[in-house]
């Protein structure tokens, strides 16, 4: 089979993302008071996230331009940054609301792990990465490239660490191309089928692993994915294929290509920096940290998985994790061990009140992709 190179915006090196900052966006100090107070104005102390709906919050001119940065992600660079949300002219708590209100702007909020938690707190209490349930956001330890489970990642910053926590973006369009230039062997065995450990946080309705290529098509545009620590722990689950000697010198070929020089941009997240994410065409990850003392100070971010209503038709192939590979629906995310019908009525709310279909509520896999 002959592989192609693909061309799109989103296939950039390094030097293309520091001669164009067309990728930054900011807000100015009007837009963000304007911000500010419509936070505080709709914000309750004792209000479930479920309860928020975007009418709630009038967020002003400064959510134009937050949709231009989610665009830009979309179908642009794959990567976008906002700069000067209100941080400091709010609480912690409301600064997490202001970022669950712009996802409510944005699209449908997916569940990220086993409490089926729907916002995630980015911060280190102790776990360990590298462990068959690890999770990489609740350590301080330098991370794998890797996807998140949706379309579109948010990462908000309300406090950076002490020292170390850069974070580090690929282009995996751009992995696809150097691979194919290189090993185009290679690139064939990166369209074969890998085994991803659910990390035990697989729904009743899922089983401890999936399989998926690392990069496969669907009408014209070209998707990756890639978590070396999650293929990694798949190995250890019984009825999982053993990984061939063409796909583990293809991993170790692409984890060298994620970051090289001119591919892997390493960039601080500040107070206030609101980072987006296209997994499709993204691959991210962290250098190691080391934290505050205090409580107050320690490294904390806000992230949010989004499914949007302009989203692409995914592979056929992708429907094993994501469960629906149709454009513009409610798909990805992690149910975990506590999705239940609340969080079923939200999404369902929350995907008409944007104009998308209602969710599937049983599993979707399409044939012949039922591990």
């Amino acid at each position: 089979m002959t592989f192609q190179p693909v061309d799109s915006p989103a296939a950039w090196r390094v030097s293309e993302i520091e001669n164009d900052d067309r990728w930054i966006f900011r807000l100015d100090d009007t837009q963000r008071r304007q911000m500010a107070e419509a936070v505080k104005a709709a914000y309750v102390a004792d209000k479930e996230l479920f309860d928020y709906q975007g009418t709630d919050f009038d967020l002003g001119p400064g959510m134009g331009v937050i949709a231009a940065a989610a665009q830009e992600a979309k179908t642009g660079r794959g990567l976008a940054v906002l700069k000067g949300l209100p941080r400091d002219e709010v609480t912690e708590d409301e600064f997490r609301i202001m970022n669950w209100a712009i996802g409510l702007h944005l699209g449908v909020a997916r569940p990220q792990g086993i409490k089926s938690q729907y916002m995630s707190q980015v911060r280190a209490v102790g776990h360990t990465y590298r462990a068959a349930n690890g999770r990489g956001y609740n350590s301080n330890a330098s991370l794998d490239f890797h996807t998140d489970g949706c379309d579109i990642v948010t990462l908000a910053c309300y406090n950076k660490a002490k020292s170390g926590g850069q974070s580090m973006v690929s282009s995996s369009l751009t992995a696809w191309n150097t691979l194919l230039a290189e090993r185009p062997d290679l690139a064939e065995a990166a369209r074969t089928p890998f085994y991803f450990s659910r990390n035990t946080e697989e729904a009743p309705d899922e089983g401890p692993y999936y399989s998926q290529p690392l990069f496969d098509e669907a009408e014209g545009h070209m998707f990756g994915k890639w978590n070396r620590n999650r293929v990694r722990t798949a190995q250890e689950i019984a009825g999982v294929p053993p990984l061939t000697q063409a796909q583990v010198e293809c991993t170790d070929l692409l984890d060298d290509i994620l970051r090289r020089p001119d591919v892997m941009y390493t960039m601080w997240l500040e107070p206030g920096d609101l980072q987006f994410m296209n997994n499709h065409v993204m691959l991210h990850s962290r250098t190691t940290f080391e934290d505050y003392e205090e409580e107050e100070r320690k490294r904390l971010l806000y992230r949010l998985w989004l499914a949007t209503p302009d989203s692409l038709r995914l592979p056929d192939s992708w429907g094993g994790y994501f469960r629906s590979v149709e454009p513009g629906t409610v798909r990805g995310g992690i149910r975990g061990h506590h999705y239940d019908d609340a969080c079923y009525a939200f999404e369902s709310r929350q995907a008409a009140a944007l104009g998308m279909p209602a969710p599937e509520r049983e599993r979707f896999i399409p044939m012949g992709l039922a591990s």
